[in-house]
């Protein structure tokens, strides 16, 4: 086999330390010289200066955790080629697993061109993804906060959410801070309930009317001063993104025109994307890295599997919200589309399909700098009549009838 690069090396990467191998190739013979180096900045440092010493030209690593980063980092302030391999993607022979043949087996794959580049963003984007998973964490741990606090009533007997949408709400904020600060009169605390809520007084009388003790009230107190810490870590977060987002402000404008994507989700679909389409060659292959296509499955000529390989978990998820809200845009082209594959594929999948149209009108609004389109929700019933009627005579036999086409004679409107 070819050897497209002869001077590179393989980084089996650790917590604490990382072996590397270099594989020199030349005048017929191959050397391989194996080294370990600590993973703090000085053994980093020291495995930089060992590999330029050693003339290499182009470094793999497996991605590991977190522990590739600084790696990555140090590295790539040198003159190297960097790899980022999958390691779904580099697995060796069974049973010849250690560190040092695992180095060497990632400098092999290298020299051969055997191993297939991952997405790592550039320095501002990766800082961007950083803040805005960091969020959605945060965000995450304040719901959890709140179904504490919804456990913590029910054990107390008030059915504050069974009678309030929120619990965090205006209303339910007021209530819980009389239910801290003592108050457990229903009458007292029913006067704190906003004029929008509709459930009726005397129902929501009877759920405030509960057996509060001291041990609930501490609870009470603890859980909302963590979710009020928890909103000034998100307020803080959304600041230092508002100041970094400079170089995403022009991709998010556009992103924003998609119907369910709010400002948000546009810079967390940038954060995770980057903006220079060029690293994927078509909307498919984006689509493939998000984990929004079908895996291929297939045994004698037969589809065994349709799932949805796991992709880039941050961004799916994100995409999948921005489809549930464009499903109940009306008039839209994403809610015909929802419609349309619901009937014979289910929600899920007709869910997953939109978020897939989603990212490829993003691919190609950020490829050519344009703004979103709607083809409308007519766009599915633009095809011939021929074609319309032979589905809803397949939708009438499917019924149990049986049905003739006769063409009319007359003129025909669609």
């Amino acid at each position: 086999m070819e050897v497209l690069y002869p001077r590179c090396a393989g980084l089996d990467v650790h917590k604490d330390t990382v072996v590397a191998c270099v594989r020199l190739a030349g005048d017929g013979t191959t050397r391989t010289d194996v080294r370990t180096f600590d993973t703090t900045t000085p053994g980093l440092l020291a495995l930089s200066a060992w590999l330029a010493e050693r003339g290499c030209t182009h470094v793999a690593m497996e991605a590991t955790g977190i522990y590739w980063k600084p790696i990555w980092h140090v590295l790539s302030d040198g003159d190297f080629a960097l790899t980022l391999a999958n390691a779904a993607h580099i697995k060796n022979v069974p049973g010849r697993k250690t560190d040092v043949a695992d180095a060497a087996w990632l400098a092999d794959l290298l020299a051969h061109g055997l191993i297939r580049a991952s997405f790592v963003p550039e320095a501002p984007t990766q800082d961007m993804r950083a803040l805005l998973r960091t969020r959605k964490q945060l965000v995450r741990e304040q719901a959890s906060h709140a179904q504490r606090i919804q456990k913590t009533l029910e054990d107390a007997n008030l059915k504050l959410g069974s009678v309030l949408t929120q619990i965090m709400g205006v209303s339910g904020r007021a209530i819980l801070q009389a239910l801290i600060d003592g108050e457990d009169d229903p009458d007292r605390l029913l006067a704190l309930v906003q004029r929008g809520v509709k459930a009726p007084p005397d129902k929501l009388r009877a759920a405030l009317r509960g057996r509060v003790t001291e041990r609930h009230r501490f609870l009470l107190r603890l859980h909302l001063r963590q979710v009020d810490a928890l909103d000034a870590a998100i307020a803080e977060i959304d600041a230092e993104v508002d100041r970094d987002l400079g170089p995403f402000r022009q991709a998010v404008h556009q992103l924003r025109t998609i119907p369910g994507v709010s400002d948000l989700t546009a810079q967390v679909i940038v954060s995770e994307i980057g903006i220079d389409m060029g690293r994927f060659p078509t909307a498919g292959h984006l689509i493939s890295w998000a984990g929004l296509c079908p895996r291929n499955d297939e045994s004698a000529g037969e589809r065994r599997s349709t799932r949805l390989r796991k992709g880039a978990p941050w961004l799916k998820t994100t995409l999948v919200q921005c489809a549930w809200a464009a499903s109940r845009k009306k008039a839209s082209y994403l809610q015909a589309q929802f419609q349309r594959l619901r009937q014979r594929r289910g929600p899920k999948k007709a869910i997953c399909a939109v978020a897939a149209s989603i990212l490829t009108a993003v691919y190609h609004m950020l490829r050519d700098g344009t703004f979103y389109q709607d083809l409308g929700d007519s766009h599915f019933r633009r095809a011939s009549p021929e074609d319309q009627a032979n589905r809803l005579a397949r939708q009438i036999e499917k019924l149990g009838f049986s049905c003739a086409l006769t063409p009319h004679a007359g003129p025909v409107s669609v």
